[in-house]
């Protein structure tokens, strides 16, 4: 087992003052702003999370040529094996993020997702040319038929679509089922297209020749969410299936002569045929599997990357190699050998990525992102990466340890300063898949933690975990048909924001956000209502012992008066929802483009700082409130800001 990996970064950002830690004395002392500082003054403090989230990969003539995800530009690097080191990067120049690719030849189709366009990387030449555009939200995958045509799996609505190299021209096949938002995995052999299918599971088998769709999965596995990973041979497909880690073996021949692997993973995302088994690797865990095709016990080969994703296996030269974020797991199966290379340290270059949460301890900036978070200490001047196996999505500090929310799973981290490593405390469970928000109740001592399902599930949850004495339970459904969002607490209530939409890919069955009010000794709710019709999402909640105030998803402000349970005040904000902090009589928030400042008296607003083009991972802008309540911190472009706050 290999330990995760800590890279240190240089920080580029200025020195500047964060205040002094809130919640204990055992974090460091911090020096305050300037008494001169005016409100609204933005410090640039350099890029905000810098990584190598990686996506997928191809192998042509010995190299491997691996796409990035969530960067600016995205790139592929060349991994030279006989020379292990990185030798090219190519720019990726629209979308988001790398999720697809496959070769035809010598040349490399990478598809990107939130801008699908399809790339050809000519391998031979170092060059990238756009060769398709296409009006859809993601392409999740490619696969490449034996002559040479490439298919995409694409999302939103799950259609396939294929594209041939020879004319430029691309096909579409139509949506694979109707109502499924995703077609997340593909294959393709000389005659048939397969196509897995979430957020609720189909395996479909498309005639290159006709069209005509047929569903083929088991009945066994009608009930799952995805066919999340697929890979055929001449005469096998094989299917990973979410979310019960099962994998699906099934003949091409007859898909009535078939098997299905369990496991104790949630995930498979990866699997690939070779040699005469079925290669496999599972999530939480981690863990590289594989089994004989023939049948017989599934075997464990280890793990690279304790929790690491493996976005794709791939055979070469009769070793298998795993894709995971930043480093390749290479398994060798003469010798049963595992290594994890790290890419970074071979030469793939890092950048600047889209964020996804951000939070201050006093000294500390943690910025969430792909495969961990940046920790800017203010005061070192100093930028370390944490590396965690998700996507920290909310943090929050209580005396001496930074919590962590993460991606997938709904799992909750500590962190202490100093420390190399953050410490897994808790598995949701319960279908939950994003944490939303983290909030802290001196009075019950626990900390409150919303999430939202997994993909096609329903009824978000609220977490509990008490760092006195380590219990963590779950509470679902809390408010039914609806994501839990934004929480804040006071004496022993926690109040909630909700989301209409549930797990992804599932249609709303409501349609206002609600604010919610459970009791945390008694685990009981007290009351919901629906505080501004038409409201989808309440991001941002905070209270004062008076009120609660939320903000929604498109930026109206409403004040909620504990006494009269009833919404009082209503006013525009920004363009839409983030985070609200509350410090003395005022109130701050974001859109990702401006911060404002709401005047709680009289209910006006302010904006005290512009011009942020916040480039926020999913486009959900964040804002954190320094525990000195002196400053706040958000992101302009890429880069980590401080603004100076007068409350």
């Amino acid at each position: 087992m290999i330990q995760r990996r800590q890279f240190l970064q240089t920080a580029a950002a200025a020195a500047v003052a964060s205040g002094t830690p809130l919640l204990s004395p055992g974090l460091a002392r911090a020096s305050g702003p300037a008494p001169h500082e005016v409100e609204g003054t933005v410090t640039d403090l350099g890029p905000a999370s810098v990584s190598t989230p990686l996506g997928n990969g191809e192998f042509v003539n010995g190299v491997l040529y691996a796409g990035t995800r969530g960067l600016s530009p995205n790139v592929v690097g060349a991994y030279d094996l006989a020379k292990d080191t990185v030798t090219a990067h190519v720019d990726i120049p629209t979308g988001i993020g790398v999720w697809a690719m496959c070769k035809v030849g010598t040349d490399v189709y990478v598809g990107t997702h939130s801008q699908s366009d399809l790339y050809r990387l000519d391998t031979l030449t170092g060059s990238a040319t756009k060769v398709g555009a296409y009006p859809y939200h993601f392409i999740w995958n490619l696969a490449a038929s034996p002559d040479g045509k490439v298919f995409l799996a694409i999302s939103e609505p799950g259609r396939v679509v294929e594209y041939d190299p020879a004319s430029g021209a691309s096909r579409d096949l139509g949506i694979t089922v109707e109502g499924e938002a995703y077609v997340r995995s593909i294959a393709a052999d000389e005659t048939t297209i397969y196509a897995g299918v979430g957020a609720n599971a189909h395996l479909v088998t498309i005639d290159r020749a006709t069209g005509a769709k047929r569903d083929i999965l088991p009945a066994a596995l009608a009930e799952r969410d995805f066919v999340a990973s697929l890979d055929i041979s001449g005469t096998h497909l094989a299917g990973g299936i979410s979310s019960n880690g099962e994998v699906l073996v099934m003949s091409k021949s007859d898909p009535a002569d078939h098997r299905i692997i369990t496991t104790s993973e949630k995930y498979i995302p990866s699997v690939l045929l070779h040699d005469g088994f079925v290669y496999f690797t599972g999530r939480p865990s981690g863990t590289l599997y594989r089994c004989s095709l023939d049948g017989g016990e599934v075997e464990t080969l280890g793990i690279g990357a304790p929790e690491a994703a493996t976005h794709r296996l791939l055979a070469h030269e009769g070793k298998v190699y795993g894709v995971q974020d930043g480093a390749v797991l290479v398994f060798d199966p003469a010798t049963k050998a595992l290594a994890y290379v790290s890419l970074v340290q071979r030469g793939f270059k890092a950048a600047p990525e889209q964020p996804m949460s951000v939070h201050s301890d006093g000294r500390r900036v943690y910025v969430g992102g792909k495969g961990g978070a940046d920790i800017h200490d203010i005061v070192a001047k100093s930028r370390t990466r944490l590396g965690i196996p998700g996507e920290p999505k909310t943090a929050l500090t209580v005396r001496d340890r930074t919590y962590l929310g993460v991606y997938t799973q709904g799992l909750l981290y500590s962190h202490r300063p100093g420390d190399a490593e953050a410490k897994l405390l808790a598995k949701t469970g319960n279908q939950q898949d994003r944490p939303r928000d983290l909030a802290y109740d001196p009075s019950t001592d626990l900390i409150a933690m919303t999430t939202q399902p997994e993909p096609g599930q329903v009824n978000g949850a609220l977490s509990l975990y008490s760092p006195r004495t380590g219990k963590f339970e779950t509470h679902r459904p809390l408010v039914e048909r609806q994501s839990l969002y934004a929480v804040t607490c006071r004496r022993g209530v926690a109040y909630i924001g909700t989301n209409i939409q549930e797990g992804l890919g599932l249609p709303p069955v409501t349609t206002t956000a609600r604010l919610a009010a459970y009791d945390l000794r008694r685990r009981k709710l007290l009351w919901q209502v629906e505080p501004v019709p038409g409201a989808k999402v309440v991001p941002g909640i905070a209270h004062t012992e008076r009120a609660v105030y939320g903000v929604t998803d498109s930026g109206v402000l409403f004040e909620f008066d504990l006494r009269r349970r009833k919404v009082t005040r209503t006013v525009k904000v920004g363009t839409r929802g983030s985070d609200l902090h509350i410090v003395g009589r005022s109130a701050y928030t974001t859109d990702g483009q401006a911060v404002y400042k709401i005047d709680l008296a009289a209910l006006t607003v302010e904006t005290i700082a512009g011009g942020l083009a916040g480039e926020w991972f999913g486009g959900e802008p964040k804002l954190a409130l320094d525990p000195s309540r002196r400053a706040l911190y958000g992101v302009k472009g890429r880069n980590l800001v401080r603004i100076a706050i007068t409350g």
